[in-house]
């Protein structure tokens, strides 16, 4: 079962409950690893109220909207947003448990770099994640999605203002050109002032002409990690790493397009829908407020 690796004993006494009278009680309390007594105390109680049902549908509602990846604080942020109901994150725990759902965990992803390189750049972010405003400060990087057809690139761009991703592009190479065709669509999307702050990893993609020129070009500021230090760009890490335990590593892809559209789908779930635990906001709200 999603988001379990056993059901719950509450799932377990509803699956009895269903087929009791078409198959003996004990057999199927063998079965399924619970007490014949147990599940009697738990039918007597179905003549009560059960006070969490409605409650129980929204969680199920924003846990299957979020993939089945959302954990109960982030539950609990949706619940207020979309419904209005106000509800202790303690209690969505709690149902939670009983529905047997749960979030997934998270892997560290490996680093990796290229030691050859056209030019070098300055640490000038320094692990100063803060922006005062949107287009301030951008960091950047590639992960990459396993599909039967071979590999899927992601390049993508995230403002640190807000946390909203200004700029993405996926393909089967890990090209300069992957990376180049990144910014021009974040450049396309958003009015960036002179001086903003590029940020990425040394990357042989980030230590090219193209990549060089193309800064140049539209006066922005290169940045660059220290080398096989990925705490320098912990925060498009962190979005990758949301990216691949959220959405990604539980699912197996055919084909590169499948692989393609579950990124479109996680990326918009990320800007519009999925809750900042911090701000209690989506990105897309939080720059606005900033706009």
């Amino acid at each position: 079962m999603r988001g379990g690796k056993e059901l719950s004993n509450y799932l377990r006494y509803r699956v009895i409950f269903r087929f009791e009278g078409r198959y003996p009680l004990g057999g199927m309390c063998r079965i399924f690893n619970v007490s014949y007594s147990g599940y009697y105390k738990w039918r007597v109680r179905q003549n009560q109220p059960d006070r969490d049902i409605h409650l129980s549908e929204l969680i199920l509602n924003r846990y299957n909207a979020s993939n089945g990846s959302a954990g109960y604080r982030q539950i609990t942020l949706q619940i207020t947003k979309h419904y209005g109901v106000l509800v202790n994150h303690k209690v969505v725990y709690r149902i939670m448990k009983k529905l047997g759902i749960q979030s997934v965990s998270r892997r560290r992803r490996p680093y990796t770099h290229y030691s050859d390189a056209l030019h070098r750049y300055e640490n000038i972010l320094n692990r100063n994640f803060n922006a005062e405003r949107s287009n301030q400060k951008w960091v950047t990087d590639i992960t990459y999605i396993h599909t039967q057809q071979g590999i899927l690139y992601l390049s993508a761009i995230k403002d640190l203002s807000d946390g909203f991703i200004v700029g993405h592009r996926m393909g089967t190479e890990q090209s300069v050109n992957l990376v180049t065709m990144t910014i021009k669509e974040a450049l396309k999307r958003e009015k960036v002032a002179s001086g903003l702050v590029l940020h990425s990893d040394q990357g042989f993609q980030y230590t090219s002409h193209a990549y060089f020129r193309l800064l140049q070009d539209y006066d922005m500021t290169p940045s660059m990690s220290r080398r096989g230090n990925c705490l320098d760009n912990a925060c498009i890490e962190n979005f990758f790493g949301m990216l691949k335990t959220e959405w990604i590593q539980r699912r197996k892809f055919a084909t590169i397009d499948e692989a393609r559209e579950a990124v479109e789908q996680y990326i918009h779930y990320y800007n519009y829908e999925r809750c900042q635990l911090k701000t209690k906001l989506t990105p897309y709200e939080k720059r606005c407020q900033s706009a």
